[in-house]
């Protein structure tokens, strides 16, 4: 039997955040595109970001088939494309100039298959890469990662929108974060908690 959820946040009763959402309005459009594995996923940073910034548009999907829509959609728009991922021939966010309107793709995933969701959909390289320039490790301390530099998918959007608009406010998707993490480790037992720390 499922533990029930709370209607607004849709986390679990013992696990509501409600109380640390604060929504934001922003100026780019976040697009981000869902490894179909992360959708039940009880860490999934994707679903804070959704309860923050209401406009965030989630596709979930792994083939060129899957995104047909969305690809579509973004034929349609006039505002500048940006797929935020670090490769080689990505550039700075930090050092470029972005359009405060622009429209952000972010693969969410693992690492492997944020990877792999890019080499599925070969269309997603005809945009120009943005990766951010990290100077501290990701807070998000709940989940383990295989690479130093990994973020939430979260944490790298609220990075990605200081970086285009450094007078933004990005205070309310990490004080959510935190909630989330706290929330988490306070849950746990002792010895498991103290692997996270």
């Amino acid at each position: 039997m499922s533990r029930p959820n709370c209607p607004s946040c849709h986390y679990p009763h013992n696990a509501c955040l409600c109380a640390s959402i604060n929504p934001m309005q922003i100026k780019p459009k976040l697009i981000i595109l869902q490894d179909p594995s992360e959708v039940g996923h009880a860490k999934n940073s994707v679903r804070l970001l959704e309860l923050v910034i209401k406009d965030t548009q989630v596709v979930v999907g792994q083939s060129a088939d899957d995104f047909a829509e969305l690809r579509a959609q973004l034929a349609q728009a006039k505002q500048a494309i940006y797929l935020v991922y670090p490769s080689d021939n990505s550039v700075s966010a930090n050092q470029t100039q972005v359009e405060q309107d622009a429209i952000l793709l972010f693969l969410d995933g693992t690492w492997r298959k944020a990877y792999k969701l890019l080499q599925l959909n070969p269309w997603l390289q005809a945009y120009p890469a943005l990766h951010l320039d990290l100077d501290n490790a990701s807070n998000y301390t709940i989940r383990k990662a295989s690479r130093s530099d990994s973020l939430s998918t979260l944490e790298a959007a609220a990075m990605m929108l200081k970086a285009i608009d450094d007078k933004q406010d990005v205070a309310p998707l990490t004080n959510a974060l935190n909630a989330m993490v706290e929330q988490r480790l306070a849950s746990m037992p002792p010895e498991v908690r103290a692997r996270y720390r």
